[in-house]
């Protein structure tokens, strides 16, 4: 029986992250505006981002362990419906997301592939 309550209040638990998805129009102003913003990985790898309003992207590791030079990858991006794709190699499938607000902390966003976090964004502090 507690089976089959937990399954039937699942759906209700992802309904707010479909809710609060910021629209594209939230997405640009807050983050395609050329401003660098920090991103980290569900592993835990931090990037600095960079999305500009022609459709261009930067993303380079803060730091390597090695003390190499971090390597910068260029990509682009869209604004669609449900939120915005990206894709980072030539010629290969954009990969599309929603843009959340964590609950827990007003200066981060979630990442959402579908009903997952891949990774969350945090604007710098002024």
């Amino acid at each position: 029986m507690r089976a089959l309550v937990s399954l039937a209040l699942l759906p209700f638990l992802y309904a707010p992250a479909y809710a609060q998805a910021l629209t594209g129009d939230e997405i640009k102003a807050a983050f395609f505006n050329g401003k660098p913003f920090v991103a980290t990985s569900t592993t835990r790898q931090r990037f600095t981002m960079v999305f500009t309003p022609d459709g261009k992207a930067t993303r380079e590791p803060l730091k390597k362990a090695s003390g190499e030079q971090p390597e910068k990858t260029v990509g682009t991006w869209k604004v669609v419906k449900e939120g915005f794709c990206t894709s980072w190699k030539q010629g290969s499938p954009a990969t599309c997301y929603r843009l959340v607000p964590n609950s827990l902390d007003d200066a981060k966003w979630s990442v959402m592939k579908g009903a997952v976090t891949v990774a969350s964004w945090t604007k710098p502090q002024l």
